[in-house]
């Protein structure tokens, strides 16, 4: 039981690593020479990469912080051959590990705790729990974006679906922790875009077109030398 008790801290731990890979960070550094948490929302995630540095940047960073969430919940499939762990400690060891690698994400201990929001990471953890309810989740957040270019509102209305298509979904609504943890997630979400509603509500929320091609936004003065998305020499 204590060799349990161990193999389930280490993986939550592993999770809190896994999600505090600071994707955004290193790509806006490596390849482009900025720190994106200097710009724009100030946020390192795929929508402020989105808006400050275009689809080449945002598409790996989402690629990666989606890959983290779903590795971070995946690997705690390898508990169910202890005997001490049944089906609901599986999917309530596997929500921890969905906290933990928000978290991570959000207070990323490899880029000085300066994260992002962690939707994509969140995305990714829920994927790796129950597929067809983050699909469904995927769907309303693209058609929303579509419709409005508001990414924030996009994905309030996708977190808030959330509970709602767990609690019509056959394969997990009799689980009460997963019940607990959508509507927890939903909260989570209205908590941390308070800044953006505001600005929805005001009319000052920036948009996002993600089929149009984005210019690198530089402040000259913070990051002197900087490479631009256009220089040849870039990522040399």
């Amino acid at each position: 039981m204590i060799l349990t008790y161990y193999t389930a801290t280490t993986m939550i731990i592993i999770a809190y690593l896994l999600g505090s890979i600071p994707s955004a960070v290193w790509i806006g550094k490596k390849y482009y020479g900025i720190d994106i948490r200097e710009h724009g929302s100030k946020n390192a995630g795929t929508t402020n990469m989105l808006r400050v540095l275009g689809r080449r940047a945002a598409l790996p960073v989402f690629a990666l912080d989606f890959l983290k969430g779903f590795v971070a919940v995946t690997i705690i499939e390898m508990l169910k051959y202890d005997v001490h762990i049944g089906d609901n400690d599986l999917i309530n060891l596997k929500i921890v590990a969905v906290f933990a690698a928000v978290l991570g994400h959000i207070f990323p201990i490899f880029a000085g705790f300066r994260g992002g929001k962690g939707v994509a990471t969140l995305v990714g953890a829920v994927t790796g729990i129950y597929p067809p309810v983050a699909l469904l989740c995927f769907g309303v957040w693209f058609v929303v974006l579509m419709v409005s270019h508001y990414v924030s509102l996009a994905s309030l209305i996708a977190g808030c679906c959330f509970p709602v298509f767990t609690l019509i979904s056959p394969k997990v609504n009799e689980s009460i922790p997963f019940d607990v943890f959508s509507f927890v997630i939903a909260i989570l979400l209205i908590v941390t875009h308070r800044k953006n509603i505001r600005r929805l509500i005001a009319g000052t929320e920036s948009k996002t077109y993600i089929w149009r091609q984005r210019p690198v936004k530089i402040d000259p003065e913070k990051d002197a030398g900087a490479k631009s998305p256009d220089d040849p020499t870039q990522g040399k």
